[in-house]
């Protein structure tokens, strides 16, 4: 048998677990970024050809960090400066982007994912909004299973299950997770990228958006947000095969992804 074959194979044997959030018009968006909107702009009938077939079509208009998305290195500097220290000024502009570490130069990637479900090791069905999620709580849900190198962390802090509540998502920007000690422990780790089913993916309110800066631009590491996480953390998997691939936009800080996981 081919490798080709070997995989396919090794494939069909998999659950694929979908860990992305659906769009439609009202979901939840962080006020910093627009809102998704959605209109069918032809209708069946409204055109029909002679041998009496017709079709629907829709305008679609969103932010890149709207729903289920992948944040660019790009997306933040700090005191000027992008991720490995060059200066952002003369590097944009509002008609053509960002000219270093835009999400278009990312590849697909199929890697190692492990689910760090705090829920579970905080004994509760979700975090409440003023909850930290510190290195301690990282170890616990991370043990018997290692994060190496080149991996994909996902934090779950139940809150994927709000998202037909926008305002309860959004909770005026308040909600848990990660702060700066908690980023450092991922860094630490050389994940790929971190997730979680928030909005903003670190403890919020931040107002210096710390956790960003730290993986972002300190240390080259991807943050995706707004996931949903539930059905994987129902699964009982806590490591699996992340497959995800952004959209092609040249000179974009982050985009939309359909992320999922395989579970053997």
């Amino acid at each position: 048998m081919s490798t080709v074959t070997d995989l396919v194979a090794a494939i069909r044997n998999c659950r694929s677990i979908d860990l992305a959030q659906p769009y439609y018009t009202g979901i939840p968006h962080h006020p910093a970024h627009p809102p998704f909107l959605y209109g069918l702009n032809k209708k069946h009938g409204d055109y029909v050809n002679p041998g009496g077939a017709s079709s629907a079509s829709e305008g679609l208009a969103l932010g890149a960090h709207v729903g289920t998305h992948i944040d660019a290195l790009c997306h933040f500097t700090c005191n000027g400066k992008l991720f490995g220290g060059e200066e952002v000024a003369g590097l944009q502009a509002y008609a053509t982007g960002l000219e270093r570490h835009t999400v278009d130069k990312i590849e697909p990637f199929f890697r190692r994912g492990v689910l760090l479900d705090i829920p579970k090791v905080a004994g509760i069905d979700v975090l409440p909004r003023d909850f930290v999620v510190t290195p301690e709580h990282l170890d616990a849900a991370t043990a018997g299973v290692e994060i190496g190198d080149g991996d994909v962390a996902l934090i779950r802090t139940g809150w994927a299950r709000y998202w037909n509540d926008a305002a309860r998502f959004i909770s005026e920007v308040h909600s848990p997770g990660p702060a700066l000690e908690g980023a450092r422990w991922l860094s630490e780790r050389k994940v790929f990228a971190a997730g979680s089913d928030t909005a903003p993916f670190e403890f919020t309110p931040s107002p210096e958006m710390c956790v960003h800066v730290h993986l972002l631009v300190e240390s080259g590491i991807h943050i995706i947000e707004c996931l949903n996480l539930e059905e994987l953390a129902a699964s009982g998997a806590r490591e699996f095969l992340f497959a995800a691939a952004p959209l092609k936009i040249r000179g974009g800080t982050g985009s939309p992804i359909r992320p999922f996981a395989l579970v053997g």
